[in-house]
C-alpha cells in the first residue's frame, strides 16, 4: 500500500485532536451515503479502539462479534497477531448503522472498510481501503470541517488514548488496549502532563 505523506509536528509528536475537535469532525460528516457512515465508522474505530490504521484496515466483517449484550472487534496486528477489544457503545452504534447500510452483513468474509465503487458514494467495491486512501479521507473531512490541524490516520490513536488517561484511565490498561509492549510507548501518546490548569498552579500555597 502506497502510504500517505507524513505530517508532524516541531514536537515530533503525531499530531491529534481536542475532544471538541474531534466531536466537531465526527458531526461534520453527514450521514446520507454509505461512504459517509464507512467514514465515521472508521475514524471511530481508529479512535475508539486506539487502533493502528493497518489493523483496522485489516479488519473483516466477521471480526464484529457479540460479547453479551455489547461487542468486540477483533483487530489484525503486526506480525500476524490478533487483538480483541472491547467495542465503545458509541463505535458499536457506527458500526453497525454503515454495516446495514452497505449490505455487508452476510458478506462475513468480506473486509469491513472497502473502497467506493468508480469514486462513487453510494457504492462499495470488495475491496479493502489501502492507507492511502484512509489519509485521504481524513485530511478531506477535516478540511471540510474546518480543523487546520495536520491530523493523519495514526492522529485518532492518539487521541483516543490521551482522552482516555485524561478521565482517569490506567496507564496499564491503555497499554494493554493499544496493544503496546511496552508502558513507556503508551506514555508517548499520553498528551496530558502538557495541561497545565490554573487550578493546578494556585495548589501553591505559602
Amino acid at each position: 500500500a502506497v502510504r500517505g505523506p507524513k505530517h508532524v509536528v516541531k514536537t515530533g509528536k503525531t499530531p491529534m485532536l481536542e475532544g471538541t475537535e474531534w466531536r466537531k469532525l465526527l458531526d461534520s460528516i453527514p450521514t446520507e451515503t454509505v461512504r459517509d457512515l464507512r467514514d465515521r465508522a472508521l475514524i471511530a474505530t481508529l479512535t475508539y479502539s486506539f487502533a493502528r490504521i493497518g489493523a483496522a484496515l485489516k479488519t473483516k466483517v466477521e471480526d464484529l462479534r457479540p460479547r453479551g449484550s455489547a461487542w468486540t472487534i477483533r483487530l489484525h496486528e503486526k506480525g500476524g497477531k490478533q487483538h480483541a477489544m472491547p467495542c465503545h457503545h458509541a463505535l458499536a452504534e457506527m458500526l453497525h448503522a454503515y454495516i446495514a447500510a452497505a449490505g455487508i452483513v452476510e458478506d462475513r468474509k468480506g473486509f469491513l472498510f472497502r473502497t467506493s465503487r468508480g469514486h462513487r458514494a453510494t457504492v462499495l467495491s470488495e475491496q479493502p481501503m489501502v492507507q492511502s486512501n484512509a489519509w485521504r479521507m481524513i485530511r478531506r473531512r477535516a478540511a471540510a470541517a474546518g480543523i487546520n490541524v495536520s491530523i493523519g490516520n495514526h492522529s485518532f490513536r492518539a487521541t483516543g488514548i490521551t482522552a482516555y488517561l485524561a478521565n482517569g484511565g490506567a496507564l496499564e490498561h491503555a497499554q494493554e488496549m493499544a496493544a503496546h509492549e511496552s508502558p513507556r510507548t503508551t506514555k508517548l501518546y499520553d498528551r496530558t502532563k502538557g495541561r497545565l490548569t490554573q487550578d493546578e498552579v494556585e495548589r501553591i500555597k505559602l
